[in-house]
């Protein structure tokens, strides 16, 4: 009877279909079961696997696993350390390891587990592609001196073909991974193309507005970091697009994140990116902003409400310009300009140590204050005007002009919500418009003022309370959805919660805490 394995007819035809698996078979779990198949039909084992090499853990995975035996010591979920291990043997000399009989002799780490599970013989080898070693095949037996010289020259050729065709699926889900995150990119790009960059369209004719533009013309042409502050509504994000649209860095995209608005568990990965298996969940490489930034620039928006541990590491890219992704060793170098933004007093926030003071130093190279539009109220009418125009063109309406007395209240209102709150006041009076002049409704805002001699006059904090607690009762203390405050107040549903918590807004006794 002829011995299996010793017929060469039958390996060169192995060889032949684990070639053509390789050919045709892309998927890395369907092209190892495949070519299991094949060697089972000439050599015997009872357990094939694929280790593959982790160069940043300096360890060994299980990757793939063909058994007749119940893995119970040594399947994927164990890590093998190179020292010590076979496989890290085999990886170091670049060549074979058999151990014929393990009965007598288990030298390396995974033998004392083949052994509890019933194997007898195991032969190791490496799996080298373009000159580098990745992993290895290893083929064990529950009879001791399995393998001979010649089935072991023969698993060496299978060996290098495996290798090949783990490089070619490697390489396909290395270009795959790729695509995928230049769709990504592109579809954020898209995004923001669909953002109007209103920067030729700054409406205002103030001294202070003036001077704001003067010193935006100034700093675009330099790379320096910039720090715009003044409170919500104010325009910061359009400044920080103005800034792109005349710098050098026009041509690239300007990638912006919200602090504010990204859970403290996710915002080092949305900033840093992350290699697939850094944590639960990352079943994918991610990009980063920092990366989708390179060679333009980052809009931090919001940027006293990043976690102190997240400071520090923005403080080293600011200072370096270099990171690493989650999950990685490589250090990426980029070339970005950073512009952030904040409602908050970044200097009382250094003091109450809440913020970095180097890292509020190295953002505040240039600073830009928006002064408030009730400092400014000479742009109140030139920005009705202007949005008046903007909703009714999209609403297809013919207005001709503000009503005076709407206009007289216009420049009365304090506008705690600024530039934001009076356009979304605008887009509802042109939605309620029922002829040739705007007027405002009643219930758009405050009948009542202040009293003038200021013995009743509220602080800007009061101010955006009452504002936040009137938006909140009229929508029934929705936060989020259309018809949720936040979206009337045109701000991101957890910046709302976070504003709401620090100016003791809460549901009961009508939020007053």
């Amino acid at each position: 009877m002829k011995r299996p394995g010793t017929d060469y007819e039958d390996r060169y035809r192995t060889l032949l279909k684990i070639s053509h698996a390789i050919v045709s078979i892309l998927g890395e779990n369907q092209l190892f079961r495949a070519v299991a198949e094949q060697i089972h039909k000439i050599l015997p084992f009872d357990r094939t696997s694929i280790t593959l090499y982790d160069p940043i853990r300096d360890s060994f995975r299980i990757h793939l696993l063909e058994t007749t035996l119940s893995p119970l010591h040594l399947n994927q979920t164990v890590e093998i350390q190179r020292q010590g291990s076979a496989i890290g043997w085999v990886w170091n000399h670049r060549r074979y390891n058999l151990r014929p009989d393990l009965t007598k002799e288990r030298p390396f780490f995974e033998d004392e587990l083949y052994y509890r599970e019933g194997l007898r013989c195991s032969l190791s080898l490496p799996l080298i592609a373009g000159g580098k070693v990745f992993g290895g095949f290893n083929v064990s037996n529950k009879f001791p001196n399995s393998y001979s010289e010649k089935e072991i020259e023969f698993l060496s050729l299978v060996a290098d073909q495996i290798a090949v065709a783990f490089d070619n699926a490697r390489a396909h889900e290395t270009v795959k991974q790729l695509k995928d995150e230049l769709d990504r990119e592109n579809r954020y790009l898209r995004e923001e193309i669909k953002i109007e960059y209103n920067f030729d369209q700054i409406v205002g004719r103030s001294a202070a507005l003036t001077k704001i533009l003067k010193r935006v013309e100034d700093v675009a042409a330099t790379d320096s970091s910039i720090l715009i502050t003044g409170e919500t509504g104010t325009g910061k994000e359009l400044i920080a697009r103005a800034i792109h649209h005349l710098s050098k860095r026009r041509q690239r995209a300007l990638i912006k994140v919200n602090c504010a608005a990204l859970p403290a568990g996710l915002i080092e990965s949305e900033l840093f990116g992350h290699e697939k298996g850094a944590f639960t969940g990352a079943v994918s490489k991610r990009i980063g902003r920092f990366e989708l930034a390179d060679g333009g620039t980052l809009f931090l928006d919001e940027i006293g409400e990043l976690p102190q541990e997240i400071q520090a590491k923005l403080l080293r890219i600011l200072q370096e310009f270099e990171f690493e992704r989650i999950g990685s060793m490589q250090t990426i170098r980029v070339n970005i300009r950073v512009i952030a933004a904040t409602n908050q007093n970044l200097e009382d926030a250094v003091r109450k140590n809440t913020f970095r003071a180097d890292l509020y130093y190295r953002l505040n190279v240039f600073p830009i204050h928006l002064p408030p539009i009730r400092e400014r109220k000479e742009d109140i009418a030139p920005l009705a005007r202007f949005f008046v125009n903007k909703y009714m063109t999209m609403m297809n309406k013919q207005i001709r002009e503000i009503a005076p007395e709407t206009l007289d209240r216009l420049m009365e209102y304090p506008w705690p919500g600024n530039i934001r709150e009076l356009e979304n006041v605008i887009e509802r009076a042109v939605i309620l418009c029922k002829g040739p002049a705007l007027i405002i409704e009643e219930d758009l805002l405050p009948l009542s003022l202040p009293d003038q001699d200021g013995s009743h006059l509220l602080s800007l904090e009061e101010v955006e309370r009452e504002h936040i607690l009137r938006i909140l009762e009229s929508t029934r203390w929705v936060i989020e959805g259309p018809r949720g405050a936040a979206k009337f107040l045109d701000l991101h549903p957890n910046t709302l919660r976070s504003r709401m918590g620090k100016l003791g807004i809460r549901r009961s006794g009508h939020g007053i805490s």
